[in-house]
């Protein structure tokens, strides 16, 4: 019997010997008292085992999860991590083979060339700031008026009611299965034909519009059929107790979108600019389109100067790829919770 109860208190835990009752207990209400501390130890020690056995069986499937993911990762991180060592290297190693992963000369010749600073800048290099700048200014102009009016579009599809709404918005998502190329040149004639802009008279003629401006390099994208589809889907979950509650307070139905609806949208909010932002700041063919003064050029368009037949600039290229890059993964990176939160619910809800 000794040797039992020497085991026995080896696997007490700490917190049972804590509330374990005293020896001699004198009276019944003592042990009243006493016997409920004494059951809730018996489910805190039995409850001890259960985490770790639960921890084994998730850690099998967490192992096989890096086992399957971990590969994926590496295939599709390796092309983006060549491009930074081959931005450092020189054009003879980086046709090396086997290529090297690791510069053998790091130089920051192509960075110089790019940028126009130091002795090494070259022809073209002092647009690139500019170019940047170009880009910057259309992705977060185009971002901004595509969460303003895809929100608004958003609300009156999910919380307004009216005849053909769902007729409607069936309109919107079916142009996302036009090809953009079929649209590109309607678009180009109604950018060239805006009235009172680029010299064309009221009726739209003898100029050219829009053409070789902000103007048409930012209004065509500041609305989006999918921005207005993700918002509407994450606006559905929002009850609808909470708009007639500002119905009753007096507000009108702007103020319930601003000031109720909108501060509830942060995540799809989120999940919406980074893709607008993104297909911006990497937008080609549209600028290459209508695009002709060196002074509006955006970045994709600045980098392509350098892709030239047999005289491609390989080192400078590498460089300013790897800086046009930068501004998506910090962006992606400050709002990386918002984004995946926002694409979970906008999926799940409505």
């Amino acid at each position: 019997m000794s040797g039992f109860a020497e085991r026995g208190r080896r696997r007490t835990p700490q917190a049972v010997r804590q509330v374990t009752p005293g020896p001699d207990p004198t009276s019944a209400a003592e042990l009243d008292a006493v016997a409920p501390d004494a059951t809730e130890a018996v489910l805190l020690d039995a409850d001890v085992t259960q985490p770790s056995r639960k921890r084994k069986r998730r850690s099998v499937w967490y192992w096989l999860a890096y086992v399957v993911l971990v590969p994926f990762a590496i295939l599709f991180v390796a092309p983006f991590a060549w491009l930074i060592s081959a931005s450092f290297q020189n054009i003879g190693d980086i046709f090396s083979w086997p290529p090297h992963w690791i510069p053998q000369h790091p130089s920051t010749s192509g960075y110089q060339k790019f940028l126009g600073i130091g002795p090494l800048k070259g022809d073209d290099s002092p647009q690139a700031w500019r170019w940047f700048l170009n880009s910057a200014f259309v992705a977060c102009s185009v971002t901004v008026l595509q969460l303003f009016f895809n929100s608004l579009a958003a609300y009156v599809f999910a919380k307004r009611e009216f005849p053909g709404k769902n007729v409607i918005f069936l309109l919107f998502l079916a142009t996302m299965m036009i090809p953009g190329q079929i649209t590109l040149i309607p678009n180009y004639l109604v950018i060239k034909h805006i009235p009172l802009f680029g010299g064309n008279d009221i009726l739209g003629q003898g100029g050219s519009g829009w053409l070789d401006s902000y103007w048409g390099l930012i209004m065509p994208g500041v609305v989006s059929a999918f921005g207005i589809f993700l918002l509407r889907q994450y606006m559905v979950s929002i009850p609808d107790e909470l708009l007639d509650a500002a119905r009753i307070d007096g507000a009108n139905e702007f103020s319930i979108y601003f000031r109720v609806v909108l501060p509830l949208c942060g995540p799809a909010l989120a999940a919406t600019g980074i893709f607008t932002f993104q297909g911006a700041w990497e937008d080609f063919f549209w600028p290459l389109i209508i695009v002709s003064s060196p002074d509006h050029y955006t970045a994709p368009l600045g980098l392509a100067l350098f892709v030239v037949e047999k005289r491609t600039q390989w080192d400078v290229l590498f460089s300013g790829s790897v800086i046009a890059t930068l501004p998506m993964i910090i962006v992606f990176i400050i709002f990386q919770r918002r984004f995946i939160q926002g694409i979970s619910v906008s999926g799940l809800k409505g």
